[in-house]
């Protein structure tokens, strides 16, 4: 170790240096990050899991390696999307923030590193916390909330008194699709495994549907707008309660039906009739500060399964694969 080294901070993080299970990641102390000219240091307080972390982790499916980097190894070696915390430090060129604000972000276009207590971001990355949530709160909003928000805007097209159903309502990105239709002014049916419907009306969902009985529950109902958070069947197998015309958006699922949904997308734009259109998320500050308004409103708010202190992020990744979370999971760093 040089001189250098030792006069550079550290932090603790989880750390992984191969594509694996949750078991190759560790909790180790790193360097802490430095602030540039443009950069906001970021004390983390709070975090969030979801699927792109295991995708990351587990570097499946192959080509997010390419978008990445790593192909053998992973570029990325701390993960972690969803933030909030604290502004420790910021750049000369920063005008947004100073020292003591708290903040929250999407870090998915600005290297990750938020399994950490400490994070280096873009000022554009990150917007004030919302006033009525907690750092684990907040933590849970950025990713899931702006995917849900962009599939029903902007994709989607949603209009006031539009009915909107939402496949996989329960889970991170459902459970603010359903809050944010509401206060779109959609009549919203959720789908939902049975165990979850309690929990699914809680949030404010019209009506409830199970799965596994939607073809006879949803009979005679035509939608407006299908958002499918858990595409792990056919767009086909929805058409039959979509209008003519009428829009579904594949959000999440398996990537087969993703792969599916995104060349449907290119052939159903060259005719009329039903869409099937593919979400790309695009993590901006603007869609931040809307859903930061809307939360102190008292119109959405995060649904929050679990809480892990962040030494426990491998399971609190597990936990996520097992795809029972109801709404998100989040991670606790003091």
């Amino acid at each position: 170790m040089n001189s250098s080294d030792r006069t550079v901070p550290k932090m603790k993080a989880i750390a992984q240096y191969e594509y694996g299970s949750p078991d190759v990641l560790k909790m180790e102390e790193v360097h802490r990050p430095l602030v540039s000219d443009n950069t906001v240091l970021v004390r983390v307080r709070g975090a969030a899991v979801h699927a792109g972390d295991w995708h990351l982790m587990r570097g499946q499916p192959f080509f997010i390696r390419f978008i990445y980097g790593g192909l053998r190894k992973p570029q990325t070696k701390i993960l972690g999307c969803d933030v909030s915390g604290e502004v420790e430090a910021v750049g000369k060129d920063v005008t947004q923030f100073q020292p003591g604000d708290l903040v929250f972000g999407d870090l998915s276009e600005s290297g990750f590193g938020a399994f950490a207590e400490y994070v280096c971001v873009p000022e554009t990355a990150i917007a004030l916390k919302p006033n009525n949530l907690s750092f684990e709160e907040a933590a849970t909003v950025p990713v899931s909330a702006l995917t849900a928000l962009q599939g029903l805007r902007d994709v989607g097209q949603i209009q006031r008194g539009y009915k909107v159903l939402i496949n996989g309502a329960s889970g991170g990105v459902g459970s603010f699709a359903v809050q944010i239709a509401k206060a779109f002014g959609a009549e919203v049916t959720a789908v939902c495994s049975e165990s979850k419907v309690e929990m699914v009306k809680s949030i404010g969902a019209d009506y409830v549907c199970v799965r596994t009985q939607m073809k006879s529950q949803l009979k005679q109902r035509y939608y407006d707008l299908i958002l499918d958070n858990a595409a792990y069947n056919s767009p086909f197998d929805y058409f039959p309660f979509l209008k003519n015309p009428g829009t579904y958006v594949v959000v999440g699922g398996s990537m087969k039906r993703i792969f599916q949904a995104m060349f449907l997308d290119f052939v159903t734009s060259k005719i009329g009739g039903r869409k099937i259109k593919f979400l790309a998320c695009q993590p901006n500050q603007k869609d931040l500060i809307i859903l930061k308004e809307a939360i102190e409103a008292g119109k959405i708010r995060p649904y929050i399964d679990r809480v892990y202190p962040l030494s426990e992020v491998p399971a609190a990744i597990h936990h996520l694969e097992q795809r029972q979370v109801r709404g998100k999971v989040a991670i606790t760093v003091v």
